[in-house]
């Protein structure tokens, strides 16, 4: 580890801050996305927060993928042939059983070698939430923090998920009925959804996400309000970023960082943590 990481992180130390390695999707890299075995592997790794995907199904219940549909890259019809025309597989148009008939995890996905082949449906977020709590309890680890993004756009509004103020509404029901609410980060690509989120005045944080390079006060001006989390594109933070963000008060958790030269790269800038499909990865950078 080189002289400016380990700097940054005694200064965290100092701070009483803890680096925030969190395993995207669970360990995408590792298992299947969003399963609720990669996210039990996530925490087996030593993780501090869980990056999970939600979109809601036609009974209303929230679903955890990261699509709306069911990808054909990765899923299987309930006979166990490869779908073609995923976006036809509309979750926001099928019950929460129909969604779990189909199997996510068998095939694979090529993108990531490394990943585990097994059996995977895309759990309810409630489900995912009690097997963590569980499983962590159970083997006295600390509590996990839950890093949930709402998938909207406006484009989907009515066809593949609810208006935002009704998807942030079905979320807050699952995070206060699972009792994780001041360990619960709320982020969202759409503005509109965190501006639903923070309108029900709930003590769970907020994290902005940007794809591109942005204008960051006309970003908060348009958002109405200044958020806990920033959250960018990794290749988009160098130090004039870092110290923009920490000076308008908020943390920044770059995604998704997945090779070790850009992780040392960000951690050396003072980020406060990172998203990552391979947490296996950065935890040993962490620990160094």
């Amino acid at each position: 580890m080189t002289i400016a990481v380990i700097l940054a992180f005694a200064f965290q130390v100092a701070a009483g801050q803890t680096f925030d390695i969190q395993g995207h999707r669970g360990a995408r890299g590792l298992l299947p996305e969003n399963s609720t075995a990669g996210f039990l592997h996530a925490v087996d790794l030593g993780v501090s927060t869980l990056e999970i995907d939600v979109v809601v199904a036609g009974d209303s219940t929230v679903v955890v993928s990261h699509e709306p549909w069911k990808l054909e890259t990765i899923c299987s019809d309930a006979d166990g042939r490869a779908i073609t025309d995923g976006e036809s597989y509309n979750i926001y148009r099928m019950s929460y059983e129909a969604v779990a008939r189909y199997d996510c995890g068998m095939r694979g996905h090529p993108g990531f070698p490394r990943q585990e082949k097994q059996a995977a449906v895309k759990p309810r977020l409630s489900d995912v939430i009690n097997a963590v709590e569980s499983h962590a309890a159970e083997r006295g680890m600390d509590p996990l923090r839950y890093n949930i993004e709402i998938k909207s756009r406006e484009e989907w509004d009515g066809i593949y998920s609810p208006p935002p103020p009704v998807f942030a509404q079905f979320v807050h029901e699952v995070v206060v009925r699972t009792g994780i609410m001041d360990r619960a980060t709320i982020q969202s690509f759409d503005l509109r959804s965190l501006q639903a989120a923070h309108r029900i005045g709930a003590s769970w944080q907020l994290a902005v996400l940007v794809h591109s390079d942005t204008d960051l006060p006309a970003l908060l001006d348009r958002l109405g309000f200044t958020p806990q989390v920033f959250s960018p594109n990794f290749r988009l933070v160098d130090e004039s970023l870092v110290h923009a963000v920490h000076d308008l008060g908020m943390r920044i958790i770059p995604w998704t960082v997945n090779e070790v030269s850009d992780m040392k790269r960000i951690m050396a800038m003072g980020v406060d943590g990172l998203i990552t499909d391979y947490p296996d990865v950065a935890l040993t950078l962490s620990d160094m």
